[in-house]
């Protein structure tokens, strides 16, 4: 019986070969496999995100960033509560806006024009500030890497304007501000108000706003509750443009 189960066996086999190779999948190069697993991959990693950004829209779905899983796996652990929009201070919300992305109500998810200009003055050979929008931001936080990376940066753009045309301005703004982080193991601004002010995210001064704002570039290095003089100045600068924030920010009233 055995040997009756091996032949049988055997003839299964050579009948699922020869469909594979009808099909393609023995007889195709390597390199066609390849690209077609690339595919698969890419389409993955596309549709995925804007899967996510989908439900993302429902108000009580409070994401996480890659950061924050990258703390879970290894048991680093981290500090987020989050909070909406409405209980933020609206002077936090004036600061990160003007610090970060002066033109966040006007464009579709991609500062053009900067861009425009960074990539000419790294085609110069000048070194170059960064041009990512918030929302840019946002989605890098959500779905990608830190780091300097062309691939990242080139990743980032179409899930921009995606995430651009499915939320509102107002829930990319509350997303940000509930991801972004503040310091090592603190993400959301309402961990933030409370490790380095001692108040609520809804209680912020506008001095301690700029602060905060002044921070984002760099939250390993920059402590806005010590603040160095080069912060020092930068927050007075932000906290100056804050005060005259109305026309920038009326997308979220």
């Amino acid at each position: 019986m055995p040997k009756a189960w091996g032949k049988r066996a055997r003839r299964v086999a050579k009948v699922v070969i020869r469909e594979r190779r009808g099909r393609g999948y023995l007889t195709d190069p390597i390199h066609t496999r390849l690209l077609r697993g690339f595919g698969r991959a890419l389409l993955f990693l596309v549709f995925t995100p804007l899967l996510l950004l989908l439900v993302y829209i429902v108000p009580f779905v409070h994401p996480v960033s890659t950061l924050m899983l990258t703390d879970a796996v290894t048991f680093s652990g981290y500090d987020r509560q989050w909070v909406s929009l409405d209980e933020i201070s609206p002077v936090l919300v004036n600061s990160v806006l003007v610090s970060e992305d002066g033109r966040f109500c006007s464009h579709a998810g991609i500062d053009w024009r900067q861009l425009d200009l960074v990539i000419g003055q790294a085609a110069e050979g000048e070194r170059t500030r960064g041009a990512s929008t918030i929302t840019m931001q946002t989605v890098k936080n959500l779905f990608l890497w830190n780091g300097r990376s062309y691939v990242r940066k080139m990743l980032e753009l179409p899930l921009a304007m995606a995430a651009d045309t499915i939320l509102s301005k107002r829930r990319v703004m509350e997303i940000y501000l509930n991801i972004a982080q503040w310091g090592p193991g603190i993400y959301g601004i309402e961990a933030a108000a409370q490790h380095h002010f001692g108040r609520s995210a809804s209680r912020l001064t506008a001095r301690q706003a700029a602060l905060l704002a002044a921070t984002l570039p760099n939250p390993i290095l920059r402590n806005p509750a010590k603040p160095s003089r080069g912060m020092q100045r930068i927050a007075r600068i932000v906290e100056a443009r804050a005060r005259r924030a109305g026309p920038y920010v009326r997308c979220l009233q």
